[in-house]
């Protein structure tokens, strides 16, 4: 059975076997996780509070020393002086840095979208001449597309590049805006129209260029150890050589690497939630109010095992799509695709998936964040604790890589599109279910276990996701994103979907396999995730449903959408509270 195509979990179902899930990382994995754990105990965490004084020159010292232990390099293929990893490693790497703060911003930021362009898009001469110092660290990078009025929409841009009399340069004038590693970053990916395009060309500019003007760094709600500034082109002479691609293929290359970023920063936010969920355990297990520890609370028990349970959520979503990438990547190598461009075609096939888990990963980082505070009262709001600066550094994901907003949209439009292109039938079975919608639903069968009943529970989330899929495209036709509250909504089911069939698929794997002795915990997490997944799926189902229908049509809808997010109840109360206990008798989070 081959890999599912992106969207394609919509209307098919996946087997356990075929995904990777993070207890079968090998000892390499676990190793290069450990480096960079090691390194941020040693280099990054004692320094974490002058950072933040927004010191440009100790946060690119710090960066580079990452690139001293060879961890800018993982995905950088060896010719290039890289380690040539992976996209699982990749991930499990960003995961681990996302634990670091501002730190991890500058990191990602230079590793990701600063050096990536030119990996998967330049030429053998501009790899050679950038990509190896990038990788090695000598160079620090930098991405700039957004400018004062071109921020989602990125393609209106007005930086303008017109090329010399002489043919050797193009002339560079223009002005980009929020800017991570502006301040220290040696190499730019800057983004212009040349002449009278209408799309984006790429360009790589060198910061000591003439006419390269970096203004002071922004004062920002978090994130403060980043330097995030304005840059100024003004009459750059850039070398035609550092075009990057063809004129005319910088919009492209712009979404493509966005779809990296998202996919990325959704593996980025575990590393920064499982810190916070282990901030919280710690002061849980240390504070005492009434004569007893507060982690004897049920209030906290909720509130950590909430965390946990969507942390865990996140992480085996994350890992699930970064194998089919990986997959994917394989076979158009083997196909004979040039290795970069091989993996930014995989990685940009599964834009869905990219979306849908830079939305889950950031808004769950927020929660785990906000809870975080919570649990340690108001000593939370302090900034002697760590996380006050876990909370303010969380908001800015969902901005990131395209607002929630912008992503929530891409999900659903995405995934509608690659079905009338023909990468699945998607059409086909939403149509059929709609006719059928009152009798759609699978119901128990004699003898169904645990898992074939969670199994099928999620068989109809999809069926009402279908449905309403059918119903939107049906009546707004092309303009159905003009009701963005209706796409929101639709948006919600498929995380909701995505995610909690991640979970179950990978707890199911863990009990067919015997990793964990633990079992009936990971059923608990198991359990109420998918119990609350089905009332996610009514209420957004249900405000879908009124807000498109009316009268009959509506009522009809209302009762199928409800018929198949119906589900058994589960005692949530005890379930929660028996993944808190095992978690606070572990002191940390152990899943």
């Amino acid at each position: 059975m081959k890999n599912l195509k992106s969207g394609e979990f919509l209307v098919k179902e996946t087997e356990s076997s075929k995904v990777f899930i993070p207890e079968e990382y090998n000892e390499e994995q676990r190793m290069i996780a450990q480096t960079i754990k090691d390194f941020m105990d040693a280099e990054l965490y004692p320094i974490v509070d002058k950072l933040d004084t927004g010191d440009r020159e100790l946060m690119a010292q710090t960066v580079r020393k990452a690139g001293e232990l060879g961890l800018m390099g993982i995905a950088i293929p060896e010719e290039y002086g890289g380690f040539e990893q992976n996209f699982v490693t990749q991930m499990l790497a960003a995961e681990t840095i996302g634990a670091g703060y501002s730190f991890s911003v500058a990191f990602m930021a230079s590793t990701g979208i600063g050096t990536l362009p030119i990996m998967y898009y330049g030429n053998e001469e501009q790899r050679q001449k950038y990509v190896t110092k990038l990788a090695s660290g000598e160079f620090i990078g930098a991405y700039c597309l957004t400018e004062p009025t071109a921020g989602s929409d990125a393609n209106s841009g007005k930086t303008n590049a017109v090329l010399s009399e002489d043919g050797k340069y193009y002339i560079l004038n223009g002005q980009k805006m929020w800017i991570t590693n502006a301040g220290f970053a040696n190499t730019q990916v800057v983004f212009a129209k040349i002449g009278n395009d209408r799309v984006l060309s790429a360009f790589i500019v060198e910061k000591d260029m003439p006419g390269v003007v970096v203004g002071p760094d922004e004062h920002k709600m978090g994130i403060k150890g980043s330097s995030t500034a304005q840059i100024y082109y003004n009459d750059v002479k850039v070398p035609v050589e550092n075009l990057i691609g063809r004129p005319g293929m910088g919009f492209r290359i712009a979404l493509s690497i966005l779809h990296m970023g998202r996919i990325k920063l959704g593996a980025n936010v575990i590393g920064a939630s499982k810190k916070a969920i282990n901030d919280s355990i710690k002061y849980a297990n240390e504070r005492k109010q009434f004569g007893v520890l507060i982690s004897s609370f049920g209030a906290i028990k909720h509130k950590i095992a909430e965390q946990a349970i969507r942390t865990f959520a996140l992480e085996s979503s994350i890992f699930r799509a970064s194998n089919d990438i990986d997959d994917l990547m394989k076979e158009y190598k083997e196909s004979g695709m040039d290795k970069g461009l091989a993996s930014i075609e995989a990685i940009s096939h599964y834009a869905v998936e990219a979306a849908l888990l830079k939305v889950f990963g950031s808004e769950v980082l927020d929660y785990v964040t906000d809870e975080a505070v919570q649990i340690h009262g108001g000593m939370g709001y302090s900034a002697e604790m760590a996380v006050e600066r876990g909370y303010r550094d969380s908001r800015i994901n969902r901005i990131f890589e395209g607002t929630n907003e912008i992503n929530r949209l891409l999900v659903v439009e995405t995934a509608i599109k690659r079905g009338m292109k023909g990468d699945f039938d998607m059409a086909g079975p939403a149509e059929q279910l709609f006719i059928n919608m009152e009798n759609c639903r699978e119901n128990k069968v004699e003898g169904e276990s645990f898992y074939e009943q969670k199994l099928r529970y999620l068989r109809n989330f999809k069926k009402a996701a279908l449905i309403l899929i059918h119903a939107v495209t049906e009546k707004y036709g092309k303009d159905m994103l003009k009701e963005q509250e209706v796409i929101n909504n639709i948006s919600n089911i498929m995380i909701s979907i995505y995610s909690s069939e991640s979970l179950a698929l990978r707890v199911k794997k863990i009990d067919e396999n015997k990793l964990k002795s633990n079992i009936d915990i990971y059923k608990d997490l198991m359990a109420v995730n998918i119990f609350d997944a089905a009332g996610i799926i009514t209420k957004n189902a249900i405000d879908a449903v009124y807000s498109m229908s009316s009268g009959e049509e509506a009522d009809k809808m209302y009762k199928a959408i409800k018929n198949l997010a119906c589900v058994e109840g589960v005692n949530v109360k005890d379930a929660r509270r028996r993944i808190a206990d095992f978690l606070i008798e572990e002191n940390e989070y152990k899943f």
